[in-house]
Protein backbone atom coordinates (compact mmCIF):
# COMPACT_ATOMS: atom_id res chain seq x y z
CA UNK A 1 0.00 0.00 0.00
CA UNK A 2 1.33 3.29 -1.17
CA UNK A 3 2.10 5.81 1.91
CA UNK A 4 0.49 9.08 0.96
CA UNK A 5 2.17 12.48 2.50
CA UNK A 6 0.02 15.48 3.33
CA UNK A 7 0.87 18.24 0.55
CA UNK A 8 2.58 21.02 2.45
CA UNK A 9 -0.33 23.79 2.85
CA UNK A 10 -0.15 26.98 0.89
CA UNK A 11 -0.44 30.36 3.64
CA UNK A 12 -3.47 32.08 2.69
CA UNK A 13 -3.10 36.03 1.59
CA UNK A 14 -4.37 37.03 4.78
CA UNK A 15 -2.05 34.92 6.84
CA UNK A 16 0.67 36.44 4.41
CA UNK A 17 -0.38 40.17 4.59
CA UNK A 18 -0.77 39.59 8.37
CA UNK A 19 2.95 37.92 8.81
CA UNK A 20 4.09 41.15 6.36
CA UNK A 21 2.26 43.63 8.41
CA UNK A 22 4.19 42.65 11.68
CA UNK A 23 7.33 41.89 10.25
CA UNK A 24 6.95 45.92 8.93
CA UNK A 25 6.51 46.77 12.32
CA UNK A 26 9.01 44.89 13.94
CA UNK A 27 11.40 46.70 11.42
CA UNK A 28 9.88 50.11 12.04
CA UNK A 29 9.58 50.46 16.03
CA UNK A 30 13.11 49.66 16.82
CA UNK A 31 13.93 51.98 13.86
CA UNK A 32 11.99 55.13 15.86
CA UNK A 33 13.88 54.74 18.54
CA UNK A 34 17.66 56.71 19.62
CA UNK A 35 20.43 53.93 20.19
CA UNK A 36 22.97 54.75 22.60
CA UNK A 37 26.64 53.21 22.76
CA UNK A 38 28.40 53.51 26.12
CA UNK A 39 31.39 51.25 28.54
CA UNK A 40 30.31 49.94 31.64
CA UNK A 41 32.64 49.20 34.54
CA UNK A 42 33.59 46.02 33.58
CA UNK A 43 35.00 47.27 30.38
CA UNK A 44 31.97 46.02 28.27
CA UNK A 45 30.49 47.78 25.45
CA UNK A 46 26.57 48.15 26.08
CA UNK A 47 23.92 49.10 23.11
CA UNK A 48 21.06 49.96 24.40
CA UNK A 49 17.84 52.01 23.35
CA UNK A 50 17.46 53.37 26.82
CA UNK A 51 20.60 55.93 28.30
CA UNK A 52 23.22 54.71 30.80
CA UNK A 53 22.42 54.89 34.08
CA UNK A 54 24.11 57.59 36.52
CA UNK A 55 26.80 59.73 34.78
CA UNK A 56 28.55 57.44 32.19
CA UNK A 57 29.38 58.87 29.22
CA UNK A 58 27.11 57.91 26.15
CA UNK A 59 27.85 58.18 22.00
CA UNK A 60 24.55 58.16 20.72
CA UNK A 61 25.28 55.96 17.91
CA UNK A 62 21.37 56.70 15.74
CA UNK A 63 19.69 59.76 17.33
CA UNK A 64 15.98 59.71 17.89
CA UNK A 65 13.54 60.08 15.19
CA UNK A 66 12.64 63.86 14.22
CA UNK A 67 9.62 64.93 16.16
CA UNK A 68 6.41 64.75 14.60
CA UNK A 69 5.44 67.60 11.97
CA UNK A 70 4.49 70.53 14.21
CA UNK A 71 2.62 72.40 12.10
CA UNK A 72 0.74 69.05 10.69
CA UNK A 73 -2.82 70.19 13.00
CA UNK A 74 -2.78 73.41 11.43
CA UNK A 75 -1.89 71.80 7.91
CA UNK A 76 -4.96 69.23 8.27
CA UNK A 77 -7.18 72.25 9.63
CA UNK A 78 -5.89 74.20 6.50
CA UNK A 79 -7.72 71.36 4.10
CA UNK A 80 -10.56 70.82 6.06
CA UNK A 81 -11.09 74.51 6.01
CA UNK A 82 -10.53 74.22 1.73
CA UNK A 83 -12.55 71.23 1.83
CA UNK A 84 -15.68 72.48 3.48
CA UNK A 85 -15.18 75.88 1.51
CA UNK A 86 -15.61 74.09 -1.86
CA UNK A 87 -18.11 72.00 -0.99
CA UNK A 88 -19.55 75.44 -0.12
CA UNK A 89 -19.40 76.42 -3.41
CA UNK A 90 -20.34 73.37 -5.52
CA UNK A 91 -24.01 73.69 -2.79
CA UNK A 92 -23.95 77.07 -4.43
CA UNK A 93 -23.21 76.07 -7.77
CA UNK A 94 -25.88 73.54 -7.90
CA UNK A 95 -28.36 75.97 -6.68
CA UNK A 96 -27.35 78.91 -8.82
CA UNK A 97 -27.59 76.27 -11.61
CA UNK A 98 -30.84 74.66 -10.00
CA UNK A 99 -32.64 78.52 -10.05
CA UNK A 100 -31.12 78.86 -13.66
CA UNK A 101 -32.96 75.89 -14.66
CA UNK A 102 -36.21 77.34 -13.18
CA UNK A 103 -36.13 80.55 -14.56
CA UNK A 104 -35.42 78.99 -17.94
CA UNK A 105 -38.74 77.14 -17.36
CA UNK A 106 -40.85 80.24 -16.39
CA UNK A 107 -39.49 81.69 -19.02
CA UNK A 108 -40.26 78.98 -21.71
CA UNK A 109 -43.64 79.25 -20.09
CA UNK A 110 -44.34 82.59 -20.42
CA UNK A 111 -43.01 82.76 -24.17
CA UNK A 112 -45.46 79.80 -25.08
CA UNK A 113 -48.46 81.34 -23.83
CA UNK A 114 -47.59 84.65 -25.14
CA UNK A 115 -47.38 83.35 -28.58
CA UNK A 116 -50.63 81.43 -27.72
CA UNK A 117 -52.18 84.99 -27.31
CA UNK A 118 -50.70 86.46 -29.86
CA UNK A 119 -52.22 83.61 -32.05
CA UNK A 120 -55.19 84.27 -30.89
CA UNK A 121 -55.29 88.12 -31.85
CA UNK A 122 -53.98 86.84 -34.97
CA UNK A 123 -56.80 85.22 -36.08
CA UNK A 124 -60.31 86.18 -37.67
CA UNK A 125 -62.44 84.45 -34.54
CA UNK A 126 -63.89 87.64 -32.11
CA UNK A 127 -62.14 87.86 -28.60
CA UNK A 128 -64.10 88.97 -25.53
CA UNK A 129 -62.96 90.93 -22.40
CA UNK A 130 -64.94 91.37 -19.26
CA UNK A 131 -65.38 94.60 -18.60
CA UNK A 132 -65.13 96.60 -14.94
CA UNK A 133 -69.40 95.65 -15.11
CA UNK A 134 -68.49 92.19 -15.55
CA UNK A 135 -69.88 92.22 -18.64
CA UNK A 136 -68.63 90.48 -21.54
CA UNK A 137 -67.43 92.96 -24.54
CA UNK A 138 -65.66 92.08 -27.88
CA UNK A 139 -62.26 93.47 -28.33
CA UNK A 140 -62.48 96.06 -31.46
CA UNK A 141 -59.61 95.92 -34.04
CA UNK A 142 -57.57 99.09 -32.54
CA UNK A 143 -57.26 97.37 -29.35
CA UNK A 144 -56.39 93.95 -30.98
CA UNK A 145 -53.90 95.39 -32.97
CA UNK A 146 -52.26 97.39 -29.74
CA UNK A 147 -52.49 93.83 -27.92
CA UNK A 148 -50.79 92.33 -31.06
CA UNK A 149 -47.74 94.41 -31.34
CA UNK A 150 -47.15 94.84 -27.15
CA UNK A 151 -46.87 90.85 -27.57
CA UNK A 152 -44.60 90.80 -30.62
CA UNK A 153 -42.42 93.27 -29.03
CA UNK A 154 -43.04 91.10 -25.17
CA UNK A 155 -41.85 87.84 -27.59
CA UNK A 156 -38.75 89.83 -29.01
CA UNK A 157 -37.31 90.49 -25.79
CA UNK A 158 -38.71 87.72 -23.66
CA UNK A 159 -38.18 85.00 -26.41
CA UNK A 160 -35.06 85.44 -28.34
CA UNK A 161 -33.54 82.58 -29.38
Amino acid sequence: MPCRTPLPRRPTPRALALSLALGLLAVAVPAAAALYKWTDASGRVVYSDLPPPGDIKAEIVRPPAPPANPNAAKDNANRDAELKQRQSQRVEQEKKAGKARTDAAKKEEACAQARSRLRGLESDLPIYRINEKGEQVQVDDATRKADRERLQLQLRELCSG
